[in-house]
This record gives structure tokens, C-alpha cells and sequence, in this order.
């Protein structure tokens, strides 16, 4: 099925807040999403979607490619096709396709996250052989960090001739140049999703069991920590921890959070996403938190989570926070704990998060 007009309508508006200075050029934009064609097909003219990956290295310099039906120098991008789940996934289908760069060894940016960091609109010159007219693409350009030190490109003998690393003040498009100047996409793989490990200064440690929804959410049916994924609107990490934690269990005040380490997981769309780990200490009753999302939060001991389904990431993390805060005693039973002995049970798990 075609990428949702929904999804497309709420990326143009997420950018358009970004840029309003924009609206009026975007405009015919906004009229083809309302419009009976589909946006993201080729044959709709005079104007379509397509999508380009922004590849950003750590020393600042951006992927281009050179591309050999038009002999044009660019990022690696394409037309959407039906399998696409999303514009986002167009441009990784197409950096993979063209440059041989998977979406492991890449994350999004902290400053763009999932929204494009430019739409541009391409003059596209009539092509006889295709039996095009001369028409137009909007662009949606999305960024990404580079995060596998080692990531070699291996391009699309096909479609491409060449690759070459631009410093970020010679990419070839003059307005992604200056999207990413303004924004100060600087290539590191800064964390773009906060969790917390939340602790009783006893020995317990308290853990959400996920709803089970395999292919919408991530990790579903397992234990996991509390938290999820930065927003455009989150000043900070710690705002995102405390938006998640509203929104997953009402109730669940925490203070005094805490970094204590930066992991890195698997995306459902394949992305790496790290992942700001913060402590925190609380020693409530998990029965009395509300839930919004997931089916219970419990207490759990480290030795219990051999039982447990869980990524092996998340038992690495809790077993090394309390060899570094060793208990002085654990509590007596608190309500909620009995459950850990009627837990769901699982073999440990060999996928890494």
C-alpha cells in the first residue's frame, strides 16, 4: 500500500513548524496531498515525492554520489515505492540500495530526529526514454549519523559511478547546506531515546512488562525499562524521560535522575538508536501506579531475571548497577513483589537489544 497521506501530511507540518518561512513555496505540496493522485507515485505529474538520506560522518562530511542517468552529484535518494512503510524507510531503502550502507550502522540525528531536515523542490528535465514530461520533486531529505566506524560504501554499479565525502560547507544543494549549518549537525551519534533503571536502594529493581503488539512496538511481550523516544518538542533527555513516564504511568514520580550509561538498540525500521540510561531511586507499591501503556510494572531482584523474557542488554544493565551499588539488606516483601514468583518465565534470550 502507499505510504499514509497522514504520515506525509503530519512530516510537511512537523517541518513547516520548523520553517515556517516555508509555507508558501510548500503550498502546491500541501494541495497534491489533498488531491486525488497519489503523492508518492511517479507517474503523478506535473509533481511527486521522492526522498534522499543525508549520510553525516563524524568529521562533518556528508555522502554524495554520482549519479549516472542525470550525471548529477547528490545525496542517495529515489521514488517511494509500494512496499515503503514510510518516507523515512524510502530513504534507507535507497542508501542501501545505492551506497551499500544498512540501517544499523546508521541513527538519527538528535536535532531532526525523525522530521526531514530539508524539502526541496528539483526541476526535473523531460525524459524520452522513461516518456516523462519535464515536471518537479519535492525532496524530503532526512539525516543521519554514520555510526559504525568502519561503514564501507559499496555502490549500485547500475545507477551510480562514484562516491565522494563533502565537508558540510560544499554539499552540493545550496538549502541542505544551510539546514544543516542552522542546525549544527555535526555527525556524532548523540543518544535520541531516554530510559530509566529505577532502583529501591535495596537490591530491587522495578521493570515494565510490555504489551504485546510484535511489528508496532518494540520489545512487545518483554520486561523492559521504563522510558522511549525524544520528540521535536523535548528541550532535553531528561524532559523526554519525564514526558514517557507521564504518558506510560501516570503517578510514577520520579526525582533525582541520573545518568549512568548510553546504550545502543535496534529500531523497529533496523535504525541504531542509542539510548541515555538514567538511575533513579523509588520504593513505592508498583499496584498503585496507573498504567497507560504495558500490562504491569513489578519489583524484581537480579537473580530473578534469568526467568524473565528480556533482552540480555537490559539484565547486563541492572547486574551492572548493582555490582556498583551493592545491597545492604533487601526490604521485607512489599505489596506487588509476590509477584515475582508467578513472573513469566523464558530461556535467556541470545538477541542482542
Amino acid at each position: 500500500m502507499p505510504v499514509a497521506r497522514t504520515h506525509i501530511h503530519g512530516l510537511v507540518q512537523a517541518y513547516l513548524e520548523r520553517h515556517p518561512g516555508e509555507r508558501t513555496a510548500l503550498a502546491p505540496l500541501l494541495a497534491l496531498l489533498d488531491a486525488d493522485q497519489e503523492p508518492t507515485s511517479r507517474a503523478t505529474l506535473p509533481a511527486h515525492i521522492t526522498c534522499s538520506a543525508v549520510v553525516i560522518r563524524p568529521d562533518r562530511t556528508v555522502l554524495h554520489i554520482h549519479h549516472k542517468a542525470t550525471g548529477l552529484v547528490i545525496c542517495p535518494g529515489g521514488h517511494v515505492e509500494e512496499a515503503d512503510e514510510s518516507l523515512l524507510a524510502t530513504a534507507l531503502r535507497e542508501v542501501r540500495e545505492e551506497a551499500g550502507i544498512a540501517p544499523g550502522a546508521l541513527c538519527l540525528t538528535a536535532q531532526a530526529l525523525g522530521v526531514p531536515v530539508d524539502i526541496d523542490i528539483n526541476d526535473i528535465d523531460p525524459n524520452s526514454a522513461k516518456g516523462e514530461g519535464a515536471h518537479q520533486h519535492y525532496d524530503f531529505r532526512f539525516a543521519f549519523c554514520l555510526v559504525a566506524d568502519q561503514a564501507e560504501v559499496a555502490l549500485q554499479a547500475e545507477e551510480v559511478t562514484g562516491a565522494e565525502w563533502r565537508p558540510v560547507d560544499q554539499v552540493a544543494s545550496p538549502s541542505l547546506r544551510a539546514k544543516l549549518r542552522a542546525a549544527g549537525i555535526d555527525g556524532r551519534a548523540e543518544p535520541v531515546n531516554a530510559s530509566v533503571l529505577i532502583h529501591d536502594g535495596a537490591g530491587r529493581y522495578l521493570l515494565h512488562l510490555r504489551d504485546y503488539y510484535p511489528g508496532r512496538i518494540w520489545a512487545p511481550g518483554e520486561w523492559s525499562l521504563p522510558g522511549g523516544g525524544r520528540e521535536p518538542q523535548d528541550a532535553t533527555l531528561t524532559a523526554t524521560l519525564l514526558r514517557e513516564l507521564a504518558e506510560e504511568a501516570p503517578g510514577l514520580a520520579l526525582t533525582d535522575l541520573d545518568p549512568f550509561a548510553v546504550e545502543r538498540t535496534t529500531g523497529l525500521d533496523g535504525l541504531c538508536v542509542p539510548v541515555q540510561i538514567y538511575t533513579a531511586r523509588w520504593n513505592g507499591d508498583p499496584d498503585s501506579v496507573p498504567l497507560n501503556e504495558g500490562v504491569m510494572l513489578r519489583w524484581f531482584e537480579p537473580d530473578m531475571l534469568y526467568r524473565l523474557l528480556l533482552r540480555p542488554s537490559t539484565a547486563e544493565l541492572v547486574h551492572r548497577h548493582a555490582a556498583q551499588h551493592p545491597a545492604a539488606g533487601l526490604p521485607a516483601k512489599a505489596p506487588g513483589s509476590q509477584a515475582v514468583r508467578n513472573a513469566p518465565t523464558a530461556q535467556p534470550q541470545g538477541a542482542s537489544q
